[in-house]
């Protein structure tokens, strides 16, 4: 409890008048109870409370967890379970997902500082953000980093970049405290549309696939895993607004229904020939 004063309550970003939101942290299958109460500490230093579990190993609440917060019980007390990683981010606008390791996907990939500053403008723009953080020994599996916005990179050592949870959240945390409330970021004016939610994308994901395998398009069957995170990428990296996923859900719509009404036009006009 070192550092700790226990009579102030308020951040200094809260005290200067920054009222953005904090971004999310959502961690994926932590296997330790510690590791959660340890990153729970790093996140209250920087004044981060949103902390998302998906999936504890060791169920949830945990006293271990308790115990290794060193005082940040609050963060703890308002953790808040998920059964997947898509259920997770729902409401938010914009994710990224933290590792360690390339991936063979397109895309952006963001320092700590850079991602500390991004987080910090959209949410004084109104955007939800969070980080996915996975678990301890494998990371993140490539389907949920699939479901992120861009990745987040420290620039370590390339011959030992070994990282505990607690310590990847807390570059990340540190970064964006440190933008704080005087960051000169640009704010994009929207005009009355808001960034699509991750929810919203992926009822999107979920249409646009459902009529690809109709029309026969991820073939072949080991090859489309693959194929569907190519997909997501590319319309992640778009930035889509919320009328505009409700646009290309029209669009597939109007396609794939006057295919079929064509269709049975056709088989009628066979039948009275």
């Amino acid at each position: 409890m070192a550092g700790t004063d226990s009579r102030r309550r308020k951040s200094t970003a809260e005290e200067k008048g920054d009222v953005a939101p904090t971004p999310a942290i959502i961690m994926v299958d932590p296997q330790m109870a510690e590791n959660i109460g340890t990153t729970a500490r790093a996140m209250l230093n920087c004044g981060l409370t949103d902390l998302r579990l998906v999936r504890p190993r060791q169920g949830w609440p945990h006293e271990k967890a308790v115990a290794s917060a060193s005082g940040a019980d609050s963060v703890l007390e308002g953790a808040r379970m998920f059964d997947t990683t898509a259920e997770a981010i729902a409401d938010l606008h914009y994710v990224l997902a933290a590792t360690a390791r390339g991936r063979d996907m397109n895309k952006t990939i963001l320092t700590p500082r850079a991602a500390g500053e991004k987080t910090r403008t959209l949410g004084c723009s109104g955007e939800a953000c969070g980080v996915l953080f996975g678990r301890e020994r494998s990371g993140l599996v490539n389907d949920d980093v699939a479901l992120a916005d861009a990745v987040l990179m420290a620039p370590l050592n390339p011959a030992y970049r070994s990282l505990n949870i607690a310590q990847a959240v807390l570059l990340f945390a540190y970064e964006w405290f440190q933008a704080g409330s005087d960051s000169k970021g640009e704010h994009l004016v929207r005009h009355g549309a808001k960034p699509a939610t991750k929810d919203e994308l992926l009822g999107f994901f979920t249409h646009l696939e459902e009529e690809l395998d109709v029309g026969g398009f991820l073939q072949p069957p080991e090859k489309r895993p693959a194929m569907v995170r190519n997909i997501r990428n590319m319309f992640q990296r778009a930035g889509l607004m919320d009328h505009e996923v409700r646009t290309l859900r029209g669009i597939i719509s109007a396609l794939t229904i006057g295919k079929k009404v064509k269709g049975k036009g056709g088989a009628a006009k066979r039948g009275r020939g």
